[in-house]
């Protein structure tokens, strides 16, 4: 048997990158629609290039922020749709900017697989930019690795960066919240991007669902219920914030409801919540009863049906909810800021009766 002389490639170790190029090709078409006027450069340069126009701002404050999508990438994975999850990726960033009062200006991705697969790259980055016209910002750059040996099989990483900038009379930091304000919640979709260890350790491995499962009490399959799109928020608020004084404003992401409005309120209140104000998604009834979990437990997991919480002045409320009507939101009062007393709990929860 002849020995070759040809030496070792490069592809011959898992890393094809022609495949890269061709996805640079693929993903151009899409890249571009996302873009604002205020970039200068196409992709495929070492860095990307864009103008903050400064003069737009009195006090320009620059914000950022990153994130990934979690476990929820198992769902994608043993569905094989891959197609909505860049919008949870962009979700995820640009709802943790906007509550600042800050509009997504550009965003970056990062996708990392043991093989890159083309077609399911351009379909992830579709997602992506997606997410990114949806909430007005301008898909700029990102990278895309191979690293066989790290990955396992067809699965990738994904991870996303976001800058965002306000004037900084305009920042939403929660310093003025006081006794007597209203919190207002904007329903989420689902799950969005939060709790699916705990989701699918109860729905997929204590019992007995499959993800085609189509449950009487879910509108889609089991597996299209637990892979909807995480809601971005960003138009809503900056409608808003052109007209009304949003005093603080909370992305209910981990930590859930028990753990993120606390967030923007000064010590000194006490956040108070009515959770029969709004109805919750049947998910969230499915998944507290299959796994028997406690309802405090949920309320630190998952957003429980409220993806966005926002704090405004009393006078206002009424406007605020009539507006966000207007915007097709499913918007509620669910509850108001009170005087934290010594010995009190920062957040105080009216619960309902529990589903059986």
């Amino acid at each position: 048997m002849t020995k070759s002389n040809k030496g070792m490639t490069y592809k011959d170790a898992g890393v094809d990158i022609e495949a890269g190029n061709r996805l640079v090709k693929s993903i151009a078409p899409l890249v571009k629609a996302t873009y604002r006027p205020e970039v200068l450069a196409d992709i495929g340069g070492f860095g990307a290039l864009f103008s903050l126009r400064s003069e737009n701002y009195r006090d320009p404050v620059l914000v950022s922020s990153t994130d990934g999508v979690g476990t929820k990438l198992k769902l994608a994975f043993l569905m094989d749709k891959h197609d909505t999850i860049g919008i949870d990726l962009v979700a995820m960033v640009v709802n943790d900017i906007i509550v600042q009062g800050a509009e997504p200006l550009f965003f970056l991705d990062y996708l990392a697989t043991s093989r890159l697969d083309v077609e399911r790259a351009t379909e992830i980055i579709a997602g992506i930019a997606g997410g990114c016209k949806e909430a007005g910002c301008s898909l700029i750059g990102g990278e895309s690795a191979e690293m066989p040996g790290f990955y396992q099989g067809s699965e990738y990483e994904l991870a996303g960066f976001a800058v965002g900038v306000v004037d900084k009379s305009e920042l939403i930091d929660g310093s003025e919240i006081t006794v007597g304000d209203r919190i207002i919640g904007l329903s989420s979709s689902g799950l969005h991007s939060n709790g699916y260890s705990l989701a699918r350790r109860v729905l997929l491995e204590e019992s007995s669902y499959s993800l085609d499962e189509k449950l009487p009490e879910l509108e889609l399959s089991l597996g299209e219920e637990l892979l909807r799109p995480t809601r971005i928020y960003v138009r809503t608020i900056l409608n808003l914030q052109r007209d009304f004084r949003l005093k603080g404003v909370a992305h209910i992401t981990g930590g859930g409801l028990q753990e993120n409005i606390v967030r923007v309120v000064p010590d000194r209140c006490q956040v108070r919540i009515d959770l029969r104000s709004w109805p919750r998604l049947p998910i969230f009834d499915l998944i507290a009863r299959q796994g028997k979990v406690a309802e405090k437990e949920m309320l630190t997991t998952f957003n429980c049906g409220i993806g966005m919480v926002l704090i405004v002045t009393a006078e206002e409320v009424e406007d605020i909810l009539e507006r966000l009507n207007g915007l097709g939101e499913q918007a509620y009062l669910i509850g108001e800021i009170g005087k934290l007393e010594p010995g009190d709990e920062s957040i105080l929860f009216v619960e309902p009766e529990r589903v059986e």
